[in-house]
């Protein structure tokens, strides 16, 4: 099994070092393994995790909730809560994907006002 030290980790994920143990200190992320010498190993599992948690996080997804899908992904148990917390973030993004559209048809509307008055 590959493992990464928090530096490779870090620039894998693109979370920060701090971050990654922001996200362990937190719960977000579960307790990753320590080598003999006590540091930490991240496993391909830990950067997929990472990974999904950027996904999270880049669409808007608050602190609370990241906790508690932390919380939630560390046991097989909990795959409806899982599923029902991100079908409740899909749908904030969606709203919020749809507000975005509706902002950019005005600022098109609004560029092309500018054009037709400078072409006057």
């Amino acid at each position: 099994m590959t493992t990464y030290g928090p530096a490779e980790a870090a620039e894998r994920s693109g979370f920060s070092i701090d971050t990654l143990r922001y996200y362990e200190r937190e719960g977000i992320l579960p307790p990753v393994a320590r080598n003999s010498g006590g540091r930490r190993q991240y496993s391909d599992d830990d950067l997929a995790m990472l990974d999904f948690l950027r996904c999270l996080r880049d669409t808007g997804m608050p602190i609370e909730r990241l906790r508690r899908y932390g919380e939630l992904a560390r046991s097989d148990q909990t795959m409806p809560e899982r599923l029902a917390l991100i079908e409740e973030h899909t749908n904030v993004v969606e709203s919020r994907i749809a507000e975005l559209e509706s902002q950019r048809t005005r600022l098109k509307e609004k560029a092309a006002w500018y054009r037709e008055q400078l072409d006057k």
